[in-house]
């Protein structure tokens, strides 16, 4: 997320940060390859093997989807990010800080309550982030005269959309493992 708005907030070096979200996606595979591994290895788990194949599945489709995003932004030639394209790269941002504080109090028994906390913020977020690229569509159908733009940019918001929605799942796993182990 913060290469993305680095992307967003920088508008340089394109091609090198687009190539640098590409590598992290696949990190991010990598990862998840393990995580499935392990899991296949484990006989016990310390959460149920459906809520750590969720959460990883569904962090992974955030990846996925800012990546597909700064692709986007790559191959159609992106000139510059508007505005609202820099406002829903931070709102992404702090979901992937949320989810992170969220997932390290998985760690310990006596700070899971406190993963409620970062859902609720992560659902807010979201919630901004729909509004915001409810905003950012309207505008740019009522602005822009180019059907070429308008498909460029669609494409880029709705990337941006999916993710914001998968940390929103994340969230969502998040609070089903708190009600069950809290």
């Amino acid at each position: 997320a913060e290469v993305l708005v680095d992307l967003m907030n920088h508008f340089e070096n394109v091609e090198m940060k687009t190539a640098r979200m590409k590598e992290l996606e696949h990190v991010g595979d990598g990862i998840i390859h393990e995580i499935i591994e392990q899991l296949h290895k484990t006989f016990v788990t310390p959460l149920d093997r459906e809520d750590i194949t969720a959460l990883g599945q569904y962090m992974d489709d955030a990846m996925d989807y800012m990546e597909g995003a700064t692709t986007a932004i790559r191959i159609y030639g992106i000139k510059r990010p508007t505005t609202a394209a820099r406002s829903l790269a931070d709102l992404l941002r702090l979901q992937a800080v949320q989810v992170e504080k969220a997932t390290s109090n998985l760690r310990r028994r006596s700070k899971l309550r406190n993963v409620l906390e970062q859902c609720v913020e992560i659902h807010r977020l979201e919630n901004e982030a729909d509004t915001l690229f409810l905003d950012a569509m309207a505008e740019l159908f009522r602005d822009e005269d180019s059907a070429v733009e308008i498909i460029k940019w669609r494409e880029v918001y709705d990337q941006r959309e999916l993710a914001t929605d998968a940390c929103e799942h994340v969230a969502n796993v998040l609070e089903g493992i708190v009600l069950k182990h809290a």
